[in-house]
């Protein structure tokens, strides 16, 4: 909590070049972008950054095969760029998966036909990935016994990517960088509105935990709201060529039905791509696709039922998945870019995730709409093109502000934590090494965990049963990384709450050990805050359907 209120303190004091509204994977990657280009940003969002969309993703990041259909190449092309850039960037996080497609009888594409289509998305993606392959029905019984070959007429496999962590803790880390690069940053500040007063957007903000406002003044206002983008743009009066569509998509995340860390593919019977994904010692199973009037959405019976039904069709489990295999859901929205002129009544299942940027000149004034986990590094490119373009000047406009540690900081740290036998205290529960583990999600900053570990054996210990987090992460945690609320430990900065049931949370002394260091005096308030209003494991009644 000390460094959010530092940041507070320092957001009314200051005049920014920009003020970005909203911290999910738009917002952040800009963040950064802008800060290590040598801007002077802020960084606000209304609850806790990766706290709506970019929290419920498929953890994929792809290079749009699904759009070879509608023959949109050149975002393909875009996408797979992308894609291959981000592997090469974070090879700890970000790492090549296998995809294996099952094709029915009386699907509309034959499998070869499929098989050539994968070719072409893989020369696309200057053969970055591995080579695609076709696979009989009794190769696809081999590869994966889980897969009912009964009704299917044969199948592929072929690469894209995926994030070895969840996805809202990804695009923490931008964050992270913003901050380290000098940006002011602060979750659960929500703005009331901003006008313009002569060259500066003056932003009405509230902090959302004590109620007091303050104002906020930069040179550019940057509205990268995700979902509520056109709803902030009506509070400072914008007039964009783009706005929303919605579509809702759930996963529903059960014990580990595949130990064979590929992610598993089939055409739903409504013909939406539908996946099993690994996830640690759990799989995420997903997703729909139903068009919304609004952002805000919750996880309906019907939902639920749509997932289950599909996925035992699909496999032969010993026992068909039922609700009570429910371990935790996920639901949110896709924000869809369309042009004004084009109306809304379009199929939305042919709308792309691209990411249109709409700029006023005139205001000074960025809206960011669309947008994907797979994009990130060129939405923060853009507008930090866009900064220039509004006159504002950036000193180091060729700074690489992405990206892990240079290999000579890995190699420090991988040194030093084989000089202490590191990996000798991982969990025989654990599903990777300590180190790897510590690398992936701290970088250099975990270096700083060695020499508390090395003080402190204790504080390697894992701190929260049924997880792999240990003792010194949850001190950094509340030092760096701004846990505000119980659930941006469980969920975002973490994937506690997607992987251990509720109850047994409830439970945990261990958690209740964690929510002492993070929030001291405060701990049982927001221990019991947490389990009395959060609703991310919860489920809707069940229906007659869904068993």
């Amino acid at each position: 909590m000390k460094l959010r209120n530092r940041n507070i303190e320092k957001l009314p004091t200051e005049t920014f070049d920009a003020l970005i509204i909203g911290g999910g994977i738009n917002g952040a990657a800009t963040a950064a972008a802008l800060a290590g280009k040598g801007a002077k940003v802020a960084l606000i969002d209304r609850g806790d950054f990766a706290g709506s969309t970019s929290m419920h993703s498929s953890n994929l990041v792809w290079g749009g095969i699904k759009y070879m259909e509608s023959k949109d190449f050149a975002l393909v092309r875009k996408l797979c760029k992308s894609r291959n850039h981000l592997i090469k960037s974070y090879p700890s996080t970000v790492q090549e998966i296998r995809f294996l497609t099952t094709i029915s009888k009386g699907f509309r594409h034959s499998p070869r036909y499929l098989w050539a289509g994968t070719w072409l998305y893989w020369l696309m993606g200057n053969g970055f990935t591995k080579l695609p392959r076709l696979l009989s029905p009794n190769k696809i019984k081999q590869q994966e016994p889980i897969i009912d070959v009964e009704g299917s007429v044969g199948g592929f496999e072929y690469s894209d990517a995926y994030l070895h962590d969840n996805d809202a803790r990804f695009v923490f880390n931008f964050v992270r960088h913003a901050l380290n690069y000098g940006a002011i940053a602060a979750n659960y500040v929500e703005s009331l509105g901003a006008e313009r007063d002569g060259d500066l957007w003056v932003t009405k903000a509230r902090n959302v935990m004590d109620g007091n406002t303050f104002d906020i003044r930069a040179k550019v206002l940057i509205n990268a709201a995700g979902p509520w983008v056109d709803q902030h743009n009506e509070l400072t009066g914008q007039k964009t060529t783009h706005h929303h569509l919605y579509s809702k998509g759930i996963h529903l995340i059960v014990p580990q039905l595949t130990d064979s860390q590929r992610v598993l593919a089939f055409f739903a019977d409504d013909g939406r791509l539908f996946f099993v994904i690994p996830m640690g010692n759990r799989t995420c199973i997903g997703t729909t696709d139903t068009h919304m009037e609004h952002p805000e959405v919750d996880v309906t019976a019907d939902d639920i039922a749509f997932v289950l039904e599909n996925i035992n069709k699909r496999l032969t489990l010993a026992k068909p998945l039922t609700q009570d295999d429910i371990i935790s859901t996920r639901c949110g929205v896709r924000p869809l870019a369309i042009k004004d002129d084009q109306g809304d009544d379009r199929d939305f299942l042919q709308l792309s995730r691209k990411h249109v940027v709409d700029t006023n000149i005139e205001s000074a004034h960025i809206s960011i709409f669309g947008g994907k986990l797979t994009d990130c590094l060129n939405v923060g490119d853009e507008i930090a093109e866009e900064m220039s373009r509004l006159g504002v000047s950036l000193s180091d406009p060729n700074f690489q502000w992405y990206g892990e540690p240079p290999k000579p900081v890995k190699q420090q740290f991988m040194d030093q934590a084989k000089r202490m036998n590191l990996d000798a205290m991982t969990a025989s529960t654990s599903s990777e090494l300590l180190s790897t583990r510590l690398w992936r999600r701290y970088a250099d900053q975990a270096i700083q965990m060695l020499e508390k570990i090395r003080q402190d054996p204790a504080q390697g210990e894992i701190l929260i049963e049924g997880t792999e987090y240990i003792r010194c992460e949850i001190e950094h945690a509340r030092d760096h990384e701004m846990i505000t609320q119980l659930e941006d430990f469980l969920r975002r900065r973490a994937k506690v709450s997607l992987v251990v049931p509720h109850e047994q949370l409830r439970q945990s002394t261990g958690l209740k050990e964690a929510c002492r260091v993070l929030f001291g005096d405060d701990a049982d308030e927001r221990f019991n805050c947490y389990f009395e209003q959060n609703r991310d494991t919860a489920l809707p009644p069940t229906s007659s359907s869904t068993v």
